[in-house]
């Protein structure tokens, strides 16, 4: 469960820099600096991030006996600004807490 464990919180904060790299810095200047290239570089590194974040915290959620809505609430945190890193510190509370 630690190795688990490890792959997701290193996996939640890779998604969630990408994620703020996206929508704070690439698209603000493809909207108003008129600048796409930063969304068509970034955008697709997210996408890939976030498909191993996707797999981690299926694989993390299974080895906690988590509920699968939880599953499904923890896999949408990638794709909300800042909502990764309370995710992930929601899921450490989780699993010390059935430890």
């Amino acid at each position: 469960m630690a190795g688990a464990l490890a792959r997701y919180r290193i996996s939640s904060y890779v998604v969630g820099i990408a994620l703020l790299a996206l929508t704070l810095v690439a698209m603000p200047l493809k909207y108003l600096a008129d600048q796409p290239a930063g969304v068509a570089i970034v955008s697709p590194i997210h996408g890939l991030l976030y498909m191993v974040y996707v797999v981690l915290t299926f694989d993390l959620g299974r080895r906690a006996g988590w509920p699968f809505g939880r599953i499904v609430l923890m896999m949408l945190a990638g794709t909300v600004p800042f909502v990764s890193f309370y995710a992930e510190r929601r899921a450490v509370a989780w699993i010390r807490a059935s430890a």
